[in-house]
């Protein structure tokens, strides 16, 4: 009896002590984050609590949203939307959300569990999480991007009235527009909020090259700063928790300031752009050679640009998305799955054929979705935790 309450206790101690280290520095991390201002990353902090075993999810999932299908993945759920609306399914692929609506040039972007779908030349935008619609909106004008912050606040460029001049609209978490920018000039390409709603990014392409404007405080029409890029293409931006704007070109990260002064944090002039994802702090650049086939290397950057990893890569990359610790990418073929690090993970036996599948989501916790038009097919790493 006396034996058996001593090693309870020695068995108990031991997991009391570490969960308290492990409570102590969540505590520590959410201190610094209330004084320094940043948003807290929920991944993280899960993923400290969470098992690092894969998710489970069914081998194929069933979308009908008809063509053009692009997928997000809104954390514990998949978003579809196509020309026949928006699905979103869990990972059993139980239906927990439908919107039917025609959509010619579907196209989505989320943020955790938020995201927002909209008709590329068309009028039609709404915005969603998991189980329900939070905003219907119809453009006046015809759609050219839109984005949404952590928040749920979003923003929509449109082309209206005469000679077509690009229009910017902010809209607040509950879908009423609380900001307006008329351009008078150029193509407006994208547009990006703060995470604190309160400073607003347009980048617009000019006959001299690209322009971000920036507007702080939401509630006057003149703009705070300015940065152009005579002669290059700024093809995304992106805002930093502490207001800084990062901006990719065609040949370099950029770093812009409230003022819109700007500065590179990270250059390749000496390779070829073959993609890149620009997502919620997650900078990841494929670099090909000059001349050399599919000769190039995939390179991990932190926000000051600095390389954080890299790989070498020879074969046709169609595809890759970061989520979590896990880089997955899709080569013509097949599917592999990287560490923060960059370095190759094994893979379990792949059940359904990826046949068909052309574009890649990663889940996080070692699961990527290989999509195509008419197949969503699961992909799991290897636990070797």
């Amino acid at each position: 009896m006396f034996g058996k309450k001593k090693t309870r206790k020695k068995w108990h101690r031991p997991v009391g002590f570490i969960f308290s280290i492990v409570s102590l520095i969540v505590l520590t991390y959410v201190s610094v984050l209330l004084i320094t201002g940043r948003p807290v990353n929920f991944a993280w902090l899960m993923g400290i609590f969470s098992s690092r075993t894969p998710i489970e999810i069914v081998d194929e999932l069933l979308f009908d949203v008809g063509r053009d299908r692009v997928f997000a993945d809104l954390g514990g759920s998949i978003a579809s939307a196509g020309t026949l609306g928006i699905q979103v399914l869990d990972y059993s692929g139980n239906e927990m959300l439908r919107e039917p609506f025609r959509m010619s040039r579907p196209a989505m972007s989320a943020v955790n569990s938020r995201a927002i779908a909209f008709d590329v030349g068309g009028t039609a935008v709404r915005v969603f999480d998991s189980g329900r619609m939070l905003s219907s909106v119809e453009t006046s004008g015809a759609i050219i991007s839109a984005s949404i912050n952590r928040n749920g606040w979003f923003s929509v460029g449109t082309q209206e009235g005469r000679g077509l001049r690009g229009v910017i609209t902010v809209y607040n978490d509950r879908g009423n527009d609380v900001f307006r920018v008329n351009l008078g000039s150029g193509y407006a390409f994208a547009s990006a909020l703060s995470p604190d709603n309160r400073s607003l990014a347009v980048l617009n392409l000019t006959d001299v090259g690209s322009r971000i404007t920036l507007y702080h405080g939401l509630n006057q029409v003149d703009y705070s700063g300015v940065f152009v890029l005579s002669g290059g293409l700024i093809l995304d931006i992106l805002f930093l928790p502490n207001g800084e704007l990062l901006a990719l070109s065609t040949n370099a990260l950029i770093g812009i300031d409230r003022n819109g002064t700007g500065r590179e944090l990270f250059d390749f002039f000496d390779k070829r752009l073959g993609g890149f994802i620009l997502d919620d702090g997650t900078i990841v650049l494929h670099l090909l050679d000059y001349g050399i086939g599919h000769s190039g290397r995939l390179v991990r950057l932190d926000e000051r640009g600095r390389l954080e990893a890299e790989v070498a890569t020879n074969r046709e990359i169609v595809s890759k998305s970061f989520s979590g610790r896990y880089l997955a990418v899709m080569y013509s073929d097949g599917v592999v799955f990287y560490d923060r690090n960059l370095e190759e993970l094994p893979l379990y036996a792949q059940q359904a054929s990826l046949a068909g599948t052309s574009r890649v989501l990663s889940l996080g916790h070692g699961v990527a979705l290989a999509t195509g038009e008419h197949v969503t097919v699961a992909v799991r790493r290897e636990d070797r935790d």
